[in-house]
């Protein structure tokens, strides 16, 4: 049976892949064109997006929604380690980047909401209320800026997070702590913030 790699170990993964093209980028190969620029960190962070976003749409609706509101086998739960439950896609999304926090300090990524059941998950930074505005107004267009946080300047990214799945919209609405309880599968419910450090 082949080994399939977690969605963290791709996202550590991808950024050894996008960091070893940056450090092969240092001259100009014989003839070829010049890509001492090596990758942009608007390109490395839509990279990471893109493992992100299919990882939680793969686990929102193959395994929440599946088994959850299709089979129904099993629940989701924010208390699933005591419940016998599966967590629900917004802690798998933290956890990871908890772990990925932990292995590389290449990058760092976040879920934020204006609408959080935790109240801490709220953007704010200027560049993250920013981002927020702009992708809740245009949500296919990710945000980019730039911000210096304890002295460290990073490249900050913000897409949204959009209800991929009826259980995203059903576990909102329901929620006694959600300050909002109108959402609809295809909204924006929140953003994802990446900040890659500019060394």
């Amino acid at each position: 049976m082949k080994h399939v790699p977690s969605g963290q170990t791709r996202l550590i993964l991808a950024a050894a892949v996008l960091f070893a093209g940056l450090a092969s980028c240092d001259s100009k190969p014989p003839g070829g064109p010049d890509q001492s620029a090596g990758i942009s960190p608007s390109r490395m962070a839509d990279a990471l997006f893109a493992v992100m976003a299919a990882d939680r749409t793969v686990y929102s609706n193959e395994v929440v929604y599946r088994l959850q509101d299709v089979e129904e086998v099993i629940k989701a739960s924010e208390h699933w380690n005591n419940r016998k439950a599966l967590p629900l896609p917004a802690q798998m999304f933290r956890m990871g980047a908890g772990l990925v926090a932990k292995q590389t300090d290449a990058f760092s990524y976040a879920l934020l909401s204006k609408w959080p059941i935790n109240p801490e998950s709220v953007p704010k930074t200027e560049v993250e209320i920013a981002g927020f505005d702009s992708v809740a107004e245009n949500p296919s267009k990710p945000f980019y800026g730039r911000e210096k946080i304890d002295d460290v300047e990073y490249f900050t990214a913000v897409y949204a997070d959009v209800a991929v799945s009826p259980s995203c919209v059903t576990c909102h609405n329901a929620h006694e702590d959600s300050p909002r309880t109108d959402f609809k599968q295809g909204d924006v419910m929140g953003g994802v913030v990446i900040r890659i450090p500019l060394r």
